[in-house]
């Protein structure tokens, strides 16, 4: 464990953090095997890896038993967020593969809030959890669906186009990217803000969260809360993401 905690970690952090790492160690490994599968070639089980360690230890100092919420949960989410983080910043990434990346990343933002949500408040009855478990899914398909056709940085709406799709298939993909800046574009302000500088201008969500002078906490509700509006929206106007 020397090389993933290191001398200052051993230093400073207490009995509880260092036996949380060495229970998340397995995890990170195990994640790093899974996205190797799902990305194949584009990805690197060391480099993920390497990430993971860090990010298990992040999650260790900040994990909050009160929150009940079981640890292997609480670092689950932040693992895979930092080595998608990593492999998105590799660069060079085809599209497919890009997009995916995002879609994934976006789907563990809703579930990282409904965690936190749970957390707070649980759900009163049965049918109130089996209500909540619903919406959560609708969001997290939403988030999935914006995180895959968002364009990339500098790219034009009108030129985010799949190679492998027809032309009426990046036609329709054009037209639901539009339909969705319409959508964003009318919640309120921070939500609007924060889901176009994350999808649109890429930008991280706690970058975003910084620049709204918001918590990482709130920003994630925020986001939620954003993303679970548009499949509202979309579910009214009867279109499928």
């Amino acid at each position: 464990m020397e090389h993933i905690v290191g001398s200052e970690a051993k230093a400073t952090d207490p009995p509880e953090v260092l036996a949380r790492v060495t229970e998340g160690l397995a995890l990170v490994d195990i994640i790093a095997r899974q996205m190797r599968r799902q990305f194949g070639a584009h990805v690197q089980v060391d480099d993920l890896a390497s990430q993971g360690r860090e990010a298990l230890l992040a999650a260790a100092r900040s994990f909050d038993a009160e929150r009940g919420v079981p640890f292997r949960r609480w670092a689950n989410l932040r693992i895979r967020g930092a080595m998608i983080d990593a492999v998105r910043q590799g660069g060079n990434l085809p599209k497919r593969v890009y997009r995916k990346l995002r879609a994934v990343q976006a789907a563990d933002q809703v579930h990282d809030a409904a965690n936190e949500e749970q957390a707070a408040a649980p759900p009163a009855t049965p049918e109130a959890a089996d209500a909540r478990v619903g919406d959560q899914l609708a969001s997290a398909a939403m988030a999935m669906a914006l995180g895959f056709l968002a364009p990339r940085r500098g790219e034009a709406v009108e030129t985010a186009k799949d190679p492998d799709h027809s032309p009426e298939s990046n036609v329709g993909h054009v037209q639901l990217v539009v339909r969705i800046k319409q959508a964003i574009s009318e919640l309120p302000d921070q939500e609007r803000t924060l889901l176009t500088r994350h999808y649109f201008d890429e930008v991280s969500l706690d970058e975003a969260a910084r620049e709204l002078g918001l918590s990482k906490s709130w920003a994630s509700r925020l986001h939620a809360r954003g993303i679970e509006a548009l499949a509202r929206y979309f579910k009214r106007a009867r279109i499928d993401p």
